[in-house]
């Protein structure tokens, strides 16, 4: 049986870490700022094109499609090739197909606008958690994977918020163009950082022989790890509910509560920026329950989860008003809590050679059953029904996510066992 990853120090100097650990949290920010910025924008960009709520959630959907289609060969070319050089060309690419929306003309122009937005978002997720598993040591992954993830809140709250702001003063399509230069700034940094060591893909069997990994011995490292299945599933559940309450927040309180659409936009991304706390925290609390509980890393995803369920039912059917809008607040501090736990577990129990491969499966599976779903199911539930029904489906499926974080949880320590030990080399 190979020996799990116990490696202690940092690749490169902890200086040098944490500075392309901060180019990696501001592309990922910037990457919600574009992939977010229309949700605020629904109701200019409906009176103007004359489009359906259903249309509105396609303009979500269309980024994450492509993410699904494009992910899992990109995460091959970022394992095998170069984690710095990819990334910086599709956060260049992604930076570029948001400028483009500003000079659509139509609806069809604007999909085809946002799914050239997924292109280049499409290997970001994969890549960044194989550069920051590399640069830190095991003991401190949870938390660091917890202050990347806190950028995805960020962004997709300053996206909310300029979306909504520059909508009211300047037009739409002014907003698309604005968010997409410091992007391109930080994607052009990123070219020049340096890189690890692309990984062999081998392992030893029982009699310590060294072996070259085979296409079946690929498929196998991920079927054998119940964990990271279960794993993969979970997060799509919670994926599913926050990209609803993302798209189709601002929309909540413009029509439930008669709020206009620029203080609609502030307040629903108010409520999301709170992850900004929660995300890190859950990684800080789960790095510290691990010292004294070996599964710690989906135990705590799945508890956590359980308590944003439970909140959010309670705001939506309970509440209205401040007590309501509190209750949202402690739901966005939730929420995201679980992503520093289960995005750990994507490269703790893994092949380091396959990291990005891990998580590359793990955004699919995200994307293809949550984020790329909700904005359209929510948008038809709304279509047939009103927004107030829509939203109150999403507990029950953050209920569904926390078991699966719970089975998971089962299978985790044996898992861990089994990962080869394989010592990185910076480049």
């Amino acid at each position: 049986m190979e020996k799990p990853e116990v490696r202690t120090g940092y690749l490169f100097s902890k200086r040098y870490s944490n500075y392309v650990f901060m180019l990696l949290f501001l592309l990922y920010m910037f990457d919600y700022v574009d992939r977010m910025v229309v949700t605020s924008m629904f109701t200019s960009i409906e009176r103007d094109w004359g489009i359906t709520h259903t249309q509105s959630g396609l303009l979500v959907s269309a980024v994450y499609w492509a993410i699904v289609l494009l992910t899992f060969p990109i995460s091959i070319l970022v394992d095998r090739w170069s984690r710095t050089k990819t990334i910086g060309v599709m956060a260049i690419m992604w930076s570029l197909a948001t400028a483009l929306c500003a000079l659509t003309g139509n609806f069809v122009q604007l999909i085809m606008a946002r799914m050239l937005i997924g292109v280049g978002e499409a290997g970001y997720a994969p890549g960044g958690s194989a550069m920051i598993s590399g640069l830190y040591p095991i003991d401190r992954r949870a938390r660091m994977m917890g202050l990347w993830n806190a950028s995805i809140p960020l962004g997709s709250a300053i996206g909310v918020l300029l979306g909504g702001i520059i909508a009211a003063k300047l037009g739409w399509k002014h907003a698309f163009g604005i968010v997409a230069v410091p992007g391109m700034i930080v994607a052009i940094l990123f070219l020049f950082v340096k890189d690890y060591k692309t990984v062999d893909l081998s392992f030893y069997d029982r009699y310590s022989n060294k072996i070259k990994m085979e296409k079946k011995d690929m498929v196998k490292e991920f079927l054998s790890k119940p964990s990271v299945l279960l794993t993969y599933l979970g997060m799509a559940a919670v994926v599913f509910v926050t990209t609803s309450m993302l798209t189709w927040l601002p929309t909540y309180f413009e029509k439930m509560r008669n709020i206009p659409q620029e203080t609609a936009g502030k307040m629903a991304s108010s409520i999301m920026v709170l992850a900004l706390v929660g995300a890190p925290l859950g990684g800080y609390l789960t790095d510290i329950w691990r010292k004294s509980k070996d599964n710690a890393r989906l135990l705590f995803p799945a508890i956590s989860t359980l308590m944003s369920a439970i909140v959010l039912f309670v705001a939506l059917v309970l509440f209205k008003g401040t007590v309501q809008y509190v209750l949202f607040l402690i739901f966005g501090l939730l929420v995201l809590a679980f992503i520093s736990g289960a995005a750990s577990v994507t490269q703790d129990v893994i092949h380091p050679g396959l990291r990005a491969t891990s998580y590359a499966i793990a955004v699919v599976v995200q994307n293809l059953l949550g984020a790329s779903t909700a904005p359209i199911v929510m948008g038809k539930i709304y279509d047939l029904s009103n927004i107030q029904t829509a939203l109150s489906i999403l507990p029950f499926v953050l209920l569904l996510g926390a078991f699966l974080f719970w089975m998971g949880s089962k299978y985790y320590v044996k898992d861990l066992g089994k990962v080869a030990q394989v010592a990185l080399e910076a480049k």
